[in-house]
């Protein structure tokens, strides 16, 4: 499984994910993190100006992790396969932890 977490700051989880060119990308494998890398976007890139038709870096995405989502995204990602979940914790790995924990 293939989580991103929204972090414009690297040190967060961040909102505006529509404008968010940064994430935190956990790969899980048993319900474990095996790989945490740092993916940067272009501005072209965010979601908010890219064409929601066309190919993305984070396609290959199964949840989108973020603080704060719009209608909008939520309903591109959707389309795309992608579940947004949206969450109070603002340490990336303890929401993945607590992510990990509400889908066993």
């Amino acid at each position: 499984m293939k989580i991103a977490v929204t972090s414009q700051n690297r040190k967060t989880v961040t909102g505006h994910a529509g404008r968010c060119r940064k994430f935190w990308i956990y790969t899980l494998e048993e319900s474990r993190v095996v790989d945490k890398s740092l993916l940067e976007l272009s501005k072209d890139e965010s979601f908010h100006d890219s064409d929601s038709n066309a190919p993305h870096p984070l396609d290959n995405m199964n949840i989108l992790l973020t603080a704060e989502v719009g209608k909008g995204l939520s309903a591109r990602l959707a389309r795309k396969g992608i579940r947004v979940v949206v969450t109070q914790e603002t340490d990336p790995d303890s929401a993945i932890k607590q992510l990990v924990q509400t889908t066993e």
